[in-house]
C-alpha cells in the first residue's frame, strides 16, 4: 500500500478527490474547523441517532452534500492517544475497505498536532486490514482494493512528521505482513527448507547478506542441542544468518535470535491432539526476524544487525529424542532432556552460543516459548526477561511506542533451583510453576557472554478460535527498539 500526507486547508478537504473520506473524531463534541459540509453531514447523523461522540462508534455516509469523496466514512476514538486512533482508525477502515475503495483519505480531527506516532499508528490499521491469507486458500474473498491512504495534514510542521510516521509504519508492515504469511503456512508448506528458501528471497530482494548451514555444517559446528530435536524429523534442519550492514565493521551489531520450530508435535513427549494444527505456529519467533529484517532493509538505519534462525521440527520416531536423553550444547554444557515438548530452549541455547562470534552490542531472543506465558499475561503482552536493566528499559519502551507492548518478568537466581539435574549439568525443565520464568532461566545459562533479553511471544505471536492466524507480533517491537539503538 502507498501512503501519503496532504496539507489541507480551509474548505480543502470537502474538495479532495478520493474513492472516501475516513473522518476520525477525538472528543465528545465536533472539534472547531471542520469544513461545514463534513460538520453539517457529521451533526445531522448525530440528531438521528446514526452516530454518538462515545469512543468505538462508526457511521457510514454516503454522498454528503457538498464533499467530493463519494464515501465519508466517521470513526470516534477514545482519545488522542496512538493506540485509540489506531482502533478508530481500524474500525472506520472496516466499512469502507470492501467497498471498491483504491484511495482512502484519513482525516484526524480534534488533537492539538498530528503526530509521527498518530501516522504509523494509523498505517498499521490500514495495512492489517486489508491483509488476507490465499497461498493454499485459493477460495478465500479478494483482497480489498485499498492500495492509498492519504493523510491530511493541517501544517508543513504536521506533514513532516506524518511523513516520518507513515515510513516508520509502511516498512513495520511490509514485515508484519511476511511474519504473518509465513507463519500463516501449514506445516507441510513452511518446512525448514522452505523457510530458508523464504529467508534467502527476501534477503536478494532487500539486499542483505545471508548464510544458509545445513546438517553437515551444525554438526561440524557442534550444535548437539539443536540437533537433538531435529533427529526425530525427515525434514533436515537449517540454521539461517542474515547481515543487515549499515554502519562500519567496527560497530558492534545488534542481534536478534528467532525459535523456527516449523511443526511442535511434542516429540515423544507427545502433545494433545486438540489444537495441536496451531503448532505451525511455532516459527513465530523466526518469522519475526524475518519481518523485522525486512522492515531495517526498507529504512536503512545506521547500525548493524544479524538475525539469526534456528529452523527444524519436532516429531516422535524411531530416531527422536527421549525424555531422560543426555545432549551436549555448543557451549560444552550437557542438558538432561525431562520433556522433548521444551524443545525451543534446546535450539535457541546453541543458537545464543553460536552468536557469541560476532561479539554483539546486544542480543534478543524471540520465541513461542511457553504455555506459562499465556496463563501469566494473556494475549496482550509478551513477556520479556532480562538482567540488563538499560536493555529491558529500552525494550519496554519500544513495546509502547510500538503499540506492541511487553512485560518484565523476573530472573531471580531462585528460580534457577528446579533446573538441577543428578545426570547433567542442566534439566531443560523445572516444576510447573513459574514455567515461563525457569525456561527463560535455563537460556539465561548460555548467556554469560552476552547482553540478552529474552521475548517469550506464546500468547502473541497468533489468535485462536474464528480469528485463528499469524498476528506478525513482535515487528513493531523489535524494529523500534533496533531503530532506538541506531540513536
Amino acid at each position: 500500500m502507498d501512503f501519503h500526507t496532504q496539507v489541507i486547508t480551509a474548505g480543502g478537504t470537502a474538495r479532495l478527490a478520493a474513492d472516501a473520506l475516513l473522518l476520525v473524531l477525538v472528543g465528545d463534541a465536533l472539534p472547531p474547523g471542520l469544513d461545514a459540509p463534513l460538520a453539517d453531514a457529521v451533526d445531522e447523523a448525530i440528531k438521528q441517532g446514526d452516530l454518538k461522540l462515545k469512543a468505538g462508534q462508526t457511521a457510514y455516509l454516503r454522498q454528503v452534500a457538498g464533499v467530493k469523496a463519494t464515501r465519508v466514512a466517521v470513526a470516534v476514538a477514545k482519545d488522542g492517544s496512538a493506540r485509540a486512533l489506531k482502533a478508530a482508525g481500524a474500525a472506520g477502515i472496516n466499512l469502507v475497505k470492501g467497498l471498491g475503495v483504491k484511495h482512502l483519505a484519513v482525516l484526524v480531527a480534534g488533537v492539538p498536532e498530528l503526530q509521527a506516532a498518530h501516522a504509523e499508528a494509523l498505517a498499521s490499521a490500514a495495512s492489517e486490514a486489508v491483509y488476507v491469507y490465499r497461498t493454499t486458500k485459493p477460495s478465500a474473498p479478494a483482497a480489498p482494493m485499498l492500495a492509498k491512504l492519504t493523510l491530511l495534514a493541517a501544517s508543513k510542521a504536521e506533514a513532516k512528521a506524518a511523513d516520518d510516521g507513515l515510513a516508520r509504519g509502511a516498512a513495520i508492515a511490509e514485515g508484519v505482513e511476511l511474519a504473518r504469511e509465513l507463519a500463516n503456512r501449514p506445516g507441510n508448506h513452511c518446512t525448514p527448507t522452505m523457510l530458508a528458501a523464504e529467508a534467502r528471497k527476501m534477503a536478494r530482494a532487500q539486499g542483505l547478506k545471508i548464510e544458509v548451514l545445513d546438517r553437515k555444517q551444525i554438526e561440524a559446528l557442534g550444535m548437539g542441542s539443536f540437533l537433538s530435536v531435529a533427529q526425530g524429523s525427515d525434514e533436515p534442519p537449517k540454521f539461517i544468518v542474515m547481515h543487515y550492514n549499515g554502519a562500519a565493521k567496527t560497530v558492534a551489531p545488534q542481534v536478534l535470535v528467532g525459535k523456527g520450530i516449523t511443526f511442535d508435535s511434542g516429540g515423544i513427549s507427545l502433545k494433545p491432539g486438540a489444537e495441536m494444527d496451531e503448532m505451525k505456529f511455532d516459527m513465530g519467533g523466526a518469522a519475526s526476524v524475518l519481518g523485522t529484517m525486512r522492515a531495517l532493509a526498507q529504512l536503512k538505519p545506521k547500525l548493524n544487525v544479524i538475525g539469526v534462525i534456528a529452523a527444524c521440527e519436532n516429531l516422535p520416531s524411531g530416531r527422536a529424542l527421549k525424555p531422560g536423553d543426555v545432549v551436549t550444547s555448543l557451549s560444552g554444557q550437557t542438558i538432561e532432556v525431562l520433556n522433548t515438548d521444551a524443545e525451543g530452549r534446546l535450539i535457541l541455547c546453541d543458537a545464543l552460543t553460536y552468536v557469541e562470534r560476532f561479539k554483539p552490542a546486544a542480543v534478543v531472543d524471540i520465541a513461542t516459548l511457553t504455555g506459562a506465558c499465556v496463563v501469566a499475561l494473556g494475549a496482550v503482552r509478551s513477556g520479556m526477561f532480562s538482567p540488563d536493566e538499560t536493555l529491558a528499559a529500552d525494550l519496554l519502551a519500544a513495546g509502547e511506542a510500538a503499540l506492541d507492548p511487553c512485560w518484565r518478568l523476573p530472573l531471580d537466581d531462585e528460580y534457577d533451583e528446579g533446573l538441577k539435574s543428578n545426570f547433567a549439568d542442566v534439566a531443560n525443565i523445572a516444576g510447573r510453576a513459574g514455567g515461563a520464568i525457569t525456561a527463560a532461566m535455563f537460556l539465561k545459562r548460555f548467556t554469560a557472554k552476552l547482553r540478552w533479553a529474552h521475548l517469550d511471544i506464546a500468547a502473541t505471536a497468533w489468535k485462536s478460535g474464528a480469528a485463528k492466524g499469524a498476528t506478525g507480533r513482535p515487528v513493531g517491537l523489535l524494529t523500534h527498539w533496533v531503530l532506538s539503538q541506531a540513536k
